[in-house]
Parts: structure tokens; sequence; C-alpha cells
């Protein structure tokens, strides 16, 4: 899968264009790299970071959907969560402005997270996840949350609820850069859950790491 951050251009033509803040204008726009993806068949996951560039791309995206045989993710941090210092999209708002994409695109809905090293980083709270669960229970996509590896320890019972309350939910494992975790915190979760409800953005030593513990393919 293919993954792109966009913004909307800062000045004139303002319209959707590869980008990640601070930066604000890019040489590739939205509807270029849609093309681009379309024609090599690989999923492609659109990462917004402004709400401002949601609609002008949903409508590049819906014109272009006849086309696309491969998966569609949409994803954006929508609620505060443990340690983040960015403001995330307004829920509403970013939800009206997808609501008319088709229902087999993946709706991928986060939280504003951080991770310090040497710190007592605290996972995802059940506020959080309830919280998650009310923004998403009346949603007809299907929904995966975004998950950051080394908040996992301390978040299976919330995260074990959150999946329960819907078939249409699931997981994607990521980390940061930077973040520091032990790939057998993971187990409980590819032990205790269903393993086709979770996915995994990980560094490929991570991936071939977490293969050889658990003793299966992921």
């Amino acid at each position: 899968m293919i993954e792109a951050d966009i913004i909307l251009r800062g000045h004139d033509p303002k319209e959707p264009i590869m980008a990640h803040p601070p930066e604000t204008d890019s040489d590739i726009t939205l509807r270029e790299w849609l093309q681009d993806v379309t024609a090599c068949g690989k999923g492609m996951k659109l990462d917004f970071k402004s709400l401002e560039a949601v609609a002008p791309s949903m409508l590049l995206l819906e014109k272009m959907w006849g086309e696309l045989s491969q998966p569609v993710w949409i994803n954006a941090d929508i609620l505060p969560g443990p340690g983040g210092q960015t403001t995330p999209l307004e829920p509403q708002a970013f939800l009206a402005a997808v609501g008319t994409l088709s229902s087999g695109a993946v709706l991928s809905l986060g939280w504003t997270t951080g991770w310090t090293a040497d710190a007592d980083n605290p996972g995802y709270s059940w506020d959080m996840v309830r919280d998650m669960e009310k923004v998403c229970s009346v949603l007809k996509h299907p929904v995966t949350f975004p998950v950051r590896a080394a908040l996992l320890p301390q978040s299976f019972s919330q995260l074990k609820w959150l999946l329960q309350q819907s078939h249409r939910y699931s997981l994607t494992v990521w980390t940061g850069q930077k973040d520091e975790f032990a790939v057998q915190d993971l187990l409980p979760y590819r032990e205790e859950l269903d393993k086709s409800r979770i996915y995994y953005d990980l560094l490929d030593s991570q991936r071939s790491q977490l293969r050889i513990t658990s003793g299966d393919r992921i």
C-alpha cells in the first residue's frame, strides 16, 4: 500500500497536494498522484493533515472511483490520544466530507499520539476508546484504527473491547521511527484476537521478528 500525506496548497491555485506540514507547497498534486497510483494498481492510503483538503480531494477520488480496483484507505487523526501534541481534525466535519465516498473505502480513524524515550508513556484510555466508538458506531464504512505499537502493552483490554463493538472494526499497528518496543508485547494481540482484523505497518525487521516469535505469517 502506498501512503501519501495531503494538504491544500497554501497559495493559488489552491488544490490538494502531496506534502506534510509545515510544508505548504509541492510539485506533486493529488490529481497526478491518483492517476499514477491507479495505473500501478497498488492500494492507496490518503493521510489528511488538514480539514480544508478533504472535500476537494473526495471530489477527485469520486471522479476516478470507477477506474479503481485497488484498496483505498482514508486516514486522519480525529481524536486526542495518549501523549498527542498536535490538534486532531474535527471528527464530524471530517466524516461529513468523506460521507459520500463509496462504502468500499476503508476509513482509518486514529488518535493523535506521542512517545518519549525513558518515560512512562500512557496507553489508550477507556475514555479514548469509548469516545472513538461513539463517533464510529453510526458509520457504514469499514473502520480501521491506527494504533501505536509502543503504546499497545498497556492498552490491550481497551482495544480488545473496541474491536468487539463491531465486525466492521480492525486495528492497524504502526510505529514511529524512533519508537522503542518489544515485539513480544504484541503477542497478546496475535494470540487472543482475530488475526484477520489486525494489520501491521512496521519495519521489515520488526515484521520478521514478530513472524518468528509468533510462529506464523503476518
